[in-house]
């Protein structure tokens, strides 16, 4: 499947509220937001966020939003690290090189920024793992319960890249 990357502007916005819905429908336990709560957001606060953070996203051969991921960078004492959020690839297109274009945007971006790139994500989402392993991520941290969702407890995997260290050689992991 074709696909372009490209970074996500505030006239964006519609498509962002539409994938960012589904991702919050489609999988409870892999986002600490609720679908609940987002809907009540407006589309002047959504534009906000899409001027906030810096979001990527890719488009289909039809120019439909098919994912997305956002990036944040840390405040004062914590402008060395930024956060790797929001990310999600609409199944159709998992497994087609998606994510890992999207990916490699951010962290291109991430790595002119700050030394090092923060993610968390669902203990038993492997194939999300993978994609982070392979990118030079790596598991510093395990949050238990980090969020209950349907009576189901769910552990986060907290992962980072360093940028002033060869990929793999992440020592202070």
């Amino acid at each position: 499947m074709n696909f372009t990357i490209r970074r996500l502007i505030p006239d964006d916005v519609e498509a962002y509220r539409a994938i960012r819905l589904e991702a919050l429908t489609n999988h409870l336990d892999a986002f600490a937001s609720s679908a609940e709560d987002f809907v009540l957001r407006s589309l002047t606060d959504l534009e906000a966020v899409l001027e906030q953070l810096v979001f990527f996203g890719a488009t289909g051969a039809d120019g439909r939003l098919v994912g997305i991921m956002a990036y944040d960078r840390g405040r004062k004492r914590e402008s060395h690290r930024g956060w790797l959020i929001q990310v999600y690839i609409k199944p159709e297109m998992r497994g087609t090189g998606c994510a890992r274009a999207l990916l490699d945007a951010v962290i291109a971006h991430a790595g002119t920024e700050v030394l090092q790139l923060h993610l968390s994500v669902a203990s038993h989402n492997q194939p999300a793992l993978r994609l982070y392993q392979k990118a030079g991520f790596a598991i510093y941290g395990t949050d238990p319960r980090f969020q209950r969702v349907n009576g189901r407890y769910v552990d986060e995997h907290l992962m980072v890249r360093f940028f002033d260290e060869a990929p793999g050689k992440n020592e202070h992991v």
